[in-house]
């Protein structure tokens, strides 16, 4: 495998509806099959059309049998909300990456009034070690406000076995073109988030 990894890679996606989980599981999954690596590809929309929970789940190696992750199983876990990690934040390994954007996006019985904002969920996750993104600040300062996934995106290949030039190629030809260049801003600025090796292992 690339980057001298071997075995099969887990990688889960979690957020919500309209955050661009699906696009950020696609880039991924095409950016593996580029390599010569087998990849599954697992999605859970929900109810994404109303900002309901959305999970997918990329598995990429020399043979995948099964897009499907026990908890436990994930090597990696990119949040793309507060809430969202707290809630799959069972679902990684013990010595797992997690990758977090510092954003909470109130779910329905909060913004009810049923339940009240959770509280102390970025301390509980900063204990596991979670990495923690502004991908909305970075979006906007790439001139792309909603890239906030593709900044994810560029937080997560840092620990990943791929090289930068395949990642560009892909996501390239995944978005709109007249967004190519502002994607691209947003997912250097990602990569340069963990520039300092905050994001690996």
């Amino acid at each position: 495998m690339p980057g001298g990894m071997s075995g099969v890679v887990t990688v889960m996606l979690v957020g919500v509806g309209g955050q661009g989980t699906i696009l950020a599981s696609d880039v991924l999954a095409k950016v593996a099959a580029a390599t010569g690596l087998d990849v599954k590809l697992a999605e859970v929309h929900g109810m994404s059309q109303r900002g309901g929970a959305v999970d997918t789940v990329v598995r990429f190696g020399d043979k995948v049998f099964s897009p499907v992750v026990d908890p436990g199983g994930a090597d990696h876990l990119v949040a793309f909300e507060l809430i969202e990690a707290a809630r799959w934040l069972h679902f990684l390994k013990p010595d797992g990456r997690l990758v977090v954007n510092s954003r909470l996006i109130a779910p329905l019985p909060v913004l009810t009034g049923e339940y009240q904002t959770p509280t102390g969920i970025e301390a509980a996750l900063a204990f596991e070690g979670a990495v923690f993104i502004d991908a909305e600040e970075l979006a906007c300062e790439a001139s792309s406000p909603r890239s906030a996934n593709v900044v994810l995106l560029g937080a997560m290949s840092v620990g990943l076995p791929f090289s930068e030039t395949v990642w560009r190629d892909v996501l390239s030809r995944r978005v709109p073109a007249k967004t190519v260049e502002g994607n691209l801003a947003a997912f250097e600025l990602g990569r340069q988030a963990c520039a300092k090796g905050a994001c690996e292992l």
